[in-house]
């Protein structure tokens, strides 16, 4: 059984002139565990909103999203979180941050929502992305590629089966971008998770093996 599995998915928003548009409407998506997989898709092809299904942040109209076996879109919101919070590591592009926080805090705070805090991994991680020098550093003290270090390290605190990355370099420039998507993939592939990336960017896109159009796979792209 493959680790996710989408089967006739459809999400639409209302317009503002209260008309309804089809924003993501996938028949089939299957993704293997431990796999790779990097989505090309432009802007306004559903890209996030596909993510945010899958994720449970967002609802979806019709359709079932499988994760390891729970239909994700059956759950109730509490369950989803639940199951959200344990299984699934979401980087974005924005990192979405704690301003105020330190960068030893983010990746504890994104814990206590799935196994409870561990203060010893959580320092493993940040050491791991080279961040063990900037423990206490809140994110206005660190560089944007270091943010997004945090942010990686986020993702990856709850052991998740599944890392979704939505543009996770948009903000970087040319060598940090490829440098975190290196760190991304690393870790991922060091601790099991399957790893869904979505990217308009051609340099992204190379350095995967497996890429998919999401125009073949979206009909509303």
């Amino acid at each position: 059984m493959s680790l996710l599995e989408i089967n006739g998915l459809k999400k639409s928003f209302v317009t503002p002139d209260g008309a309804p548009h089809l924003v993501v409407d996938v028949p089939a998506f299957s993704l293997e565990a431990r796999s790779q997989l990097a989505l090309r898709g432009e802007s306004g092809s559903g890209k996030t909103t596909l993510l945010n299904l899958i994720s449970g942040i967002l609802a979806p109209d019709a359709g079932s999203i499988r994760l390891n076996g729970a239909d994700m879109a059956a759950l109730g919101e509490r369950e989803r979180d639940r199951l959200r919070a344990t299984s699934i590591g979401y980087i974005f592009q924005t990192f979405n941050l704690l301003q105020g926080w330190s960068a030893l805090e983010n990746v504890l705070l994104g814990m206590t929502f799935g196994h409870g805090a561990d203060p010893g991994f959580a320092e493993s991680l940040l050491r791991r992305v080279a961040l063990g020098e900037k423990l206490r550093h809140r994110p206005p003290q660190l560089s944007t590629g270091q943010q997004q270090r945090v942010a990686v390290a986020r993702a990856l605190a709850n052991r998740p089966k599944l890392v979704l990355a939505d543009e996770p370099t948009g903000n970087l420039d040319a060598a940090n971008a490829r440098d975190a998507l290196q760190l991304i993939r690393d870790i991922c592939h060091e601790s099991g998770a399957a790893l869904l990336l979505v990217s308009h960017d051609r340099d992204v896109l190379a350095q995967f093996e497996q890429v998919a159009e999401l125009a073949t796979l979206n009909r509303a792209a």
